[in-house]
């Protein structure tokens, strides 16, 4: 299984549950909870003036961000299913995280320091300015928590961090949403359990219970009872 299927994994679970649950409004749906809540999407006043506030600051230096940039591309890279974190803007939502979780600021600061202290007592350059093939030997280092030497450890506190922060980013957004195969509530859709799903356990439909319930010309009709 590749990094990918395990990020998949966690966001699937009752985190990303809770994350994706709110992103599945339509757009009149957010209008209109919007409107209910005074402008924002729940938001009251106040908290839309902090966030306004979160997002006119500015944490990260250029070189930290293409430091970021770089090591989110190496959690999550283009594939032939979907685009990088990058592409999916995770960068940017690191960005505010650790804007509006100001716990985020000493560690994740701190930690960019360590990679690059690293990275130029190995290569005598920034981890930004390392080749493709050094940067990831060094990341080698730090993804495995299990079995990463004792002198590695504030860079594999700093990379579960940041990797928790990727995956929470991508898989938040609609690349992520695609990548996933999350389809969201989509009523008077469904077509039935997969044939290949009924074969594998040995069942079908009876094929007049069948037609007489999965009609797609009468999906949006009120049903008749009894039936």
């Amino acid at each position: 299984m590749d990094r990918r299927e395990h990020l998949k994994l966690l966001l699937t679970g009752s985190l990303g549950a809770g994350l994706l649950s709110a992103a599945a409004c339509t757009p009149e749906e957010k209008t209109e909870l919007e409107a209910l809540a005074g402008g924002g999407y729940g938001r009251t006043s106040d908290e839309l003036d902090r966030d306004r506030a979160v997002q006119a600051e500015t944490f990260y230096t250029p070189k930290e961000m293409a430091t970021i940039s770089i090591l989110v591309d190496i959690i999550i890279p283009r594939d032939e299913v979907s685009g990088s974190a990058t592409e999916a803007g995770v960068p940017a939502f690191i960005e505010f995280i650790t804007k509006d979780m100001p716990s985020f600021k000493l560690p994740m600061r701190g930690g960019l320091m360590w990679l690059d202290t690293e990275s130029r007592a190995r290569f005598g350059v920034d981890f930004s300015e390392a080749g493709e093939s050094q940067r990831i030997d060094l990341i080698e280092d730090i993804a495995w928590p299990d079995t990463a030497k004792p002198a590695m450890m504030p860079g594999v506190r700093f990379f579960n961090r940041i990797r928790g922060l990727a995956a929470t980013g991508f898989y938040t957004t609609r690349m992520g949403f695609d990548d996933l195969g999350y389809k969201g509530n989509t009523p008077n859709e469904w077509d039935g359990v997969p044939p290949e799903v009924l074969a594998k356990h040995g069942l079908d439909y009876d094929n007049p219970w069948k037609d007489r319930y999965l009609k797609k010309e009468d999906r949006y009709s009120p049903v008749q009872w009894p039936i």
